[in-house]
């Protein structure tokens, strides 16, 4: 059985739209969301009602979290302004971590929902970091399939132990720029909406990493009224 693997949506209902009608094109109807949904100088509320209507199941990201705190940040300030309660429990209730008889799905790391799985950063930018060093982070995990986001990178890296750890990519946001640990940037290098199917053949496991391309005038205007021209610049073409 084919299963999809969305994550990173923050908040782009067109591409998470765009992303479902070829999720249910393929005739799949099982739909993982490693979180991040809703945060963003978008369309929160649309987002969380096209993920509802899919029955998609969704855990927290760490812009999940932020949404729930209390905080100067201006584009958390914006969705927070549009949350319901029906919202705000649904993102209370979301997991961290789910966790099937052969796939575990995280947002960062199985213990940090904030640390990059697969990525270094330094002065050279993001680079892949090293198997032993990876390896530490699921050595204690079960699954053969371990799905992680928050990079927005998508990443399919194998292990010694025959582990395969996967980053399906951002469905609404290809690129960002971050000050911490130090500054950086993440650039998928496209604009499109990245998702990956799995399934099993056998004993194999087959992974299919999906682009789609999509109407972004609205997401784009959305995010120059908000004043967010970074995220502007990486709607239009992948990069910062």
């Amino acid at each position: 059985m084919k299963m999809a693997v969305i994550a990173d949506i923050h908040g782009n209902k067109d591409a998470l739209q765009a992303v479902l009608t070829d999720i249910h094109r393929r005739g799949i109807e099982t739909i993982y969301n490693l979180g991040d949904s809703l945060y963003g100088p978008l369309f929160p509320i649309e987002t969380y009602d096209l993920l509802v209507e899919s029955k998609v199941k969704s855990i927290m990201g760490n812009c999940d979290r932020m949404l729930l705190e209390n905080t100067q940040n201006g584009t958390v300030r914006y969705v927070q302004n549009l949350l319901e309660e029906k919202h705000l429990q649904w993102i209370t209730n979301l997991p961290a971590v789910i966790e099937t008889d052969d796939v575990y799905f995280c947002h960062g790391t199985p213990s940090s929902d904030e640390t990059y799985m697969l990525e270094n950063i330094g002065a050279n930018g993001a680079t892949l970091k090293k198997t032993e060093e990876i390896m530490k982070y699921v050595q204690d995990i079960k699954q053969e399939i371990i799905f992680c986001a928050h990079t927005h990178i998508p990443r399919v890296v194998y292990l010694p132990n025959n582990k395969i750890i996967i980053n399906p990519g951002s469905v609404g946001l290809p690129a960002y720029e971050e000050e911490v640990p130090i500054y950086h940037k993440m650039e998928s290098g496209s604009p499109f909406a990245n998702y990956t199917i799995f399934s099993k053949e056998q004993k194999h496991w087959l992974i299919e990493q999906v682009l789609i391309g999509y109407n972004r005038l609205g997401v784009i205007n959305k995010s120059k009224e908000n004043g967010r021209l970074d995220w502007t610049c990486a709607l239009e073409t992948g990069r910062m």
